[in-house]
Order: structure tokens, then sequence, then C-alpha cells
């Protein structure tokens, strides 16, 4: 049977009443901060938004990207990034790594007691340096001119990732750094012929997070869960604006 969307669901929906604790993924805080209407409606009603298509090209970059700092990391050795980039880390080893990037059965997870949310995040890469400090780093692809940067109003989702990756290490106990990494492949449309392979520019872009906001979201987003009202949409939400035209249009 083919894969299909559908709108509603019944599965995995917050309940007021309920005293176990609710997931909360790194998307859908970033989701509720795009729109808390969207943000309800998905987690409350169940009435997700259409799936974008999958970047299987940026999966691929993040599985090859995954393997060879792998080798590294079972080496206890810096890759050449690192060396480049005058990094001074190597791959964090932990038991946990695996579960760590796991973002749909695990990932890093924090129950917040205050809000009884588990607040969760599949990270891509963990690094520790010689204090002790983990750094954490993350894969992103894609094929522009010029350099690659974070200047974009868009990317401040990429900012807010990082924080939020940061902030759970942190409260898992562990020290981390407050600058992490962007490991930025740019793919390369300038070569005279495909050739049967797309090469990259890699270049690794510091982010220093700041992750003091998480606490407030995650308690807005409780309140959000549990009021009986829909919130209103964000002014700068496409899809609420799109249903909004659709609901005033008049058919004969």
């Amino acid at each position: 049977m083919s894969q299909y969307y559908s709108p509603k669901r019944t599965r995995g929906l917050f309940d007021p009443e309920s005293e176990e604790p609710f997931r909360i993924s790194r998307s859908k805080i970033d989701l509720f901060l795009e729109c808390p209407r969207c943000f309800y409606l998905d987690r409350r009603l169940g009435i997700g938004r259409p799936p974008g298509y999958p970047f299987s090209l940026n999966s691929a970059v993040d599985a090859l990207l995954k393997k060879e700092f792998d080798i590294h990391r079972a080496q206890h050795t810096a890759h050449p990034f690192m060396k480049a980039y005058g990094i001074d880390a190597i791959p964090f080893e932990h038991e946990k790594m695996d579960e760590w990037r796991d973002s749909l059965r695990a990932g890093v997870q924090y129950l917040h007691e205050a809000t009884n949310l588990m607040v969760t995040g599949g990270v891509d890469d963990v690094w520790i340096n010689p204090k002790g400090e983990l750094i954490i780093a993350d894969y992103k692809a894609t094929s522009k001119n010029g350099e690659v940067n974070l200047d974009a109003e868009w990317q401040d989702g990429y900012k807010r990732q990082m924080e939020v990756y940061q902030w759970l290490f942190r409260q898992n106990g562990f020290k981390v750094s407050e600058t992490g990494y962007f490991v930025y492949c740019n793919g390369k449309a300038d070569k005279e012929a495909f050739d049967g392979k797309l090469e990259f520019d890699v270049k690794l872009i510091p982010y220093k997070g700041d992750d003091s906001w998480i606490e407030g979201t995650i308690k807005d987003i409780k309140k959000c869960l549990m009021s009986d009202s829909i919130p209103k949409s964000s002014q700068d939400c496409d899809y609420c604006r799109y249903c909004q035209a659709v609901s005033e249009t008049k058919t004969k």
C-alpha cells in the first residue's frame, strides 16, 4: 500500500489529565516558536502540517560524515577538518552515541519535572576538548554560489537547534562548551562535467549558543498544551494564511 498523508491522527496526543511525561522533540519546540496554533493543532488535536519532501541527499551526506567521524572516534584522533580549523578536540566516545543520534526513538532526553515534559533531540555528533567540555556539532548540506554562512533569517532555526542540544547535554550533567560547530557541506555546481559524482566544499562554522530562552519556552509550551482554546496563529505562518484563504473562499 502506498504511503499518503493523513491529516488527522489519534495517537501521541497530549492529554491534560495524564500523569505520564509527554514527549516534546526539538523540532516541536521550533514548531511552537514558528506558530503556536500549528503546534496546538498538531500536539493536542492531532492535525499535523503536511510533510515536506525528504532531503535524501542531505541524509546521505549526514551518513557519510558520521562514518568518517566514527573512524576517528574509535581511534581517539582528530578529524582532518578539526586540524584544518585549529579545533583542539576529538570525537567524543560514549556508549549512548547511537542512542543520542536516534531522534525518532530516543535522542538525548531530559524530563523537565516542572512541566512533566520529556524534552528530546537527536544530535549529529559530539566532540570533546582537553578541558572535558563537550562540543555539539551539526551537519548541514546545501549547494549555493559563494560562501555558506548563518546569516539568513530562516537559519535562526539552526541556531535554536544547536542551543537545544547544548541545553539537553547540560541537563544530563555534562560540561558543554558555549561554542558549537556547523559542519557545512556546499555542493560545487561550477564543475565542467558531472562525471557521476558531486564534490563538496566543507566549512566549519562556529556558533556561540545561548540557551537562556529554553526554560521559559518549555513552560509556555506546557501552558499552551493545557489550554482548551486554540491559540492565535503567527502572522508569518504560511500554513495558517493558506487555511484562512481557503476558508474565506466562497464556492458555488
